[in-house]
């Protein structure tokens, strides 16, 4: 999961995630929110793109043919 921060950079605030910046913004309020939003939705998806959770595959069992 990505690490979120943010840095400022003249006027502006750049978001972070882990070490690559990915947006700029004009306020630190704006960034928190966007910051607070992204976390929420990867939190969302974490059950569903879990890789502990496996597929359920169809089984393949063969019927064993009847000897005359």
């Amino acid at each position: 999961m990505a690490s979120y921060s943010m840095i400022k950079v003249g006027n502006d605030y750049v978001v972070q995630a882990n070490d690559k910046c990915i947006l700029k913004v004009g306020s630190r309020r704006r960034a928190a929110q966007l910051i607070s939003e992204a976390t929420d939705l990867l939190n969302a998806l974490a059950p569903v793109a879990s890789p502990d959770i496996v597929p359920e595959e169809p089984s393949l069992q063969r019927e064993t043919p009847e000897l005359p």
